[in-house]
This record gives structure tokens, sequence and C-alpha cells, in this order.
């Protein structure tokens, strides 16, 4: 007695026409992309965020320092003249070196913010990986899970932080 193929599946193995398969790796290289390109665009926001906040701690820091020095040393010096009875030098020189202190605080907090930068790396190693044909474990490439391409907690984080 004969059993029908479509009752077993273990009685004949299914091949998929040359077409499908084309069909099939299509998919998942255009998966692959959407993926790679949403990681690169999620990256460089988040650096592109940092190195906002770095320019702009460094910009207020110049702006402060110039305008301070500028308007606000004339009137606090000529206080602590009036004030504390000290030569004008002295006086001109205590407020220079408050600002001086306030400015380097600004700066070394501008550095921080650039020192926090990811540079991409994720993105790059991706890259480096689909090019070798390889995946990050260093074997050779298997195709992309069915969440490729998809946002959401299965995806390693973009902040250093979390």
């Amino acid at each position: 007695m004969t059993q029908n193929p479509a009752t077993n599946p273990a009685a004949e193995p299914q091949q998929e026409s040359l077409g499908t398969l084309v069909a099939e790796a299509s998919s998942h290289i255009s998966a692959l992309i959407r993926a790679e390109l949403e990681l690169a665009k999620a990256e460089f926001r988040f650096d592109a965020k940092r190195v906002g906040m770095g320019v702009g701690l460094f910009a207020a820091a110049a702006f402060i320092a110039h305008l301070c020095l500028i308007l606000a040393s004339f009137t606090i010096a000529y206080a602590l003249v009036a004030i504390f009875d000290w030569a004008e030098v002295w006086a001109f020189l205590a407020v220079t070196l408050f600002y001086v202190v306030l400015a380097v605080v600004m700066v070394i907090i501008g550095v921080r913010r650039f020192k926090g930068l990811t540079g991409m790396k994720r993105t790059l190693r991706s890259l480096k990986n689909l090019k070798s044909g390889e995946s990050e474990t260093g074997v050779a490439a298997v195709p992309a899970p069915s969440t490729a391409g998809q946002l959401g907690s299965h995806r390693e984080s973009v902040r250093p932080d979390q």
C-alpha cells in the first residue's frame, strides 16, 4: 500500500523553486538593509543630541565669559572697591579670576558631554560583518530572523546607560 505524500511529510522532502528562494533571499536582504538604516538613524540622532549639547555648552561659556567680562566686571570691581576699600587693580583681578573659573567649569562639563559619544560603533561593526559575510558570532550569516527590521524590545539599546 502506498502512502500519500501529503499525509506523510517525511516521505518526500519539500523542494522550493529557484524563484521562491530568490524572492525569499531578496526579502531578507531588504529587511536587513532597513534594519541597518534604522540602527544608523537611531545612533546618529543620539550622537547628534550629545554633540549639540556639548557645542551649546561651549558657546554658552564663551558668550557668558565675553559679556560678563565686559559689562558686569566693571560693576562688580567698583563695588569691591567701594565695599572693601580694595585697590582698583585687585578688585578687577578678583572679578576676572571669578569669570575664568566659571568658564573653565563650563568647558569641563562640555568635554564630558563629548566623551559620551558612541561614534555609531554598532552600525560600523554590523557593516564590517556584512561585508565579510559573517555574523557577530564569527560564523557564516544565516537568514534574518522574523523580527528583522522591526523596532522594539528585542533590539539592543542604542543608549550605553540602559
